[in-house]
Parts: C-alpha cells; structure tokens; sequence
C-alpha cells in the first residue's frame, strides 16, 4: 500500500461567482487552504480573518497573487469576542455585497489530562473552537435567514465521535460543533440556509507539528486506512464541495474527512 499522497486537484468553478468568509485562514493549515481552494474554484471575494496581523496581511498577499479576479480582504478578528465578531460579519457583508459562504475554521486543541485540567484551559478551548463557531453562524444567520440563501460549513474533527487520551476539552468542544451544526441546520432551512460541516481526522501542517508530539504523529497516521495524514486541501476540497451548489440536498450532515472509521 502507498501512503503518499495524491497529485493536487485542479479547481472546477465550484463556487463561481460566490463570496466566502473564513475564520482563521491566516498561516498554513486548513484555513488558508479553504481560502486558496475558494479562490481556485473562481470565488469572486474571499474574506479571511485571523488574530495574527502579520500573518493575516501575508495571507492576504499570498492569495490575491493567485487570480486577479478574485477580490480577497483581510479583517482582524477574536471570535471569542462578540463584538469583534459583529464587526467581522458586518464589514465582510458590507464590502462583497453579501456573504454567501461561512467556514467557520477557527479552534483550539491542547494536550492535557482531565484530572490536570484546569478551568480557564477547558473554558478557552471551548470558547474558541465550540463558542466562537456558534458566535460566526448566530450573526451570519442574521444576514443570510433574510436574504433567503447562505451556506455555512464548520470544521469539525473526528475527536467528536472518537475517543482519544489528553482531549477531552477538544472533542467536547468538537462534538459541540456537530450538534450545534444539525440543530442549526434544521432552524436555517426554512429560509434556504444551508449547514454541514467537515469532520477530519489527522490534517498535517507545520501549526500541528510544532504542538504535537512527533510520535503521536505518526502513530495517529499509522491508523489511517491509507497509512498518513490527510493533506490540508484534501479537507479543504471537502468543504468545497459542501459550500457548493453540488451539495444543495445536503444540510446538518457532519461529513468524516477520514480514512478510518470512526
């Protein structure tokens, strides 16, 4: 069995003509690969936002360079403060004439037993990865419910089916995000709303290497059917596809991104 990895797919015009708004698209993990995959699949604006300055207007850069038709901003933004959420989401709408798309993107994991957990490490992962999710889809239901259409797509991990030492903040706050993605998507769908999200398993990118141990690394690719970690765009041309119009049926399903059954 190979375990290297597939050639890069080309982009199709999936989201042709659509504007995208992502969470934590700055740096190089499956944020900034959503927000090149957008632009790729001939997005007409794609906003990304990010508490890193530096990074963000590197972004910014790096991916305006990709399609000169594309219009691409950069909007500093917490979610973990709802003010500054309300500024993202309003600018975002205001300056591409309407979001059509939503990723949320923006987590938090960490690597600590329970019985040496303490409550400001709980609280802060949940907050970004389970709460900061909620905050994003609650303000961008307000914009989309009226307008009658609007996609939105959170980023998951297989953690919230799995159970996996040292995570219990994370896949709390991971399944958290499945439940809150299916109750929203019964509620947004009487307006045309759509809601899924993406649920993978192992993404390899340096952000992961630099925070995880190289031997849990390896041992958790070990266990994928094909014997290594997803690559970034692999996720990425996921959540494409749930953005697009190809996934029209599909609303509060929780996709695995995995090659291992949960």
């Amino acid at each position: 069995m190979s375990n290297k990895a597939p050639s890069y797919v080309e982009g199709h015009q999936l989201l042709a003509g659509k504007s995208v708004l992502i969470t934590a698209a700055a740096g190089a993990g499956i944020g900034f690969s959503a927000a090149q995959r957008a632009v790729e699949e001939g997005a007409s604006a794609v906003v990304i936002s990010d508490i890193h300055d530096a990074r963000l207007a590197q972004a910014v850069e790096t991916l305006s360079a990709l399609s000169p038709k594309t219009n691409v901003h950069g909007i500093r933004a917490d979610v973990t403060q709802e003010q500054e959420v309300q500024h993202l989401v309003s600018t975002a709408d205001d300056r591409v004439g309407g979001v059509d798309i939503l990723i949320n993107n923006a987590g938090l994991g960490g690597t600590r037993l329970l019985v040496d957990m303490t409550d400001e490490e709980w609280s802060r992962v949940l907050d970004i990865t389970l709460t900061g999710t909620m905050r994003m889809t609650r303000a961008m239901l307000r914009l989309m419910q009226p307008r009658g259409s609007g996609v939105i797509v959170n980023n998951a991990s297989v953690l919230g089916w799995r159970a996996q030492a040292e995570q219990c903040h994370y896949a709390a706050a991971k399944a958290g995000v499945m439940a809150l993605t299916r109750c929203a998507a019964v509620e947004a769908a009487e307006f045309g709303v759509r809601v899924n999200a993406v649920s993978p398993s192992i993404a390899m990118h340096d952000f992961l290497r630099k925070t995880t141990p190289p031997e849990l690394l390896e041992q958790l690719a070990s266990r994928e059917a094909f014997g290594r970690a997803a690559e970034v765009w692999e996720v990425a041309n996921v959540m494409m596809f749930l953005a697009s119009d190809y996934s029209s049926y599909m609303t509060g399903e929780v996709v695995s991104v995995s090659s291992q059954h949960p």
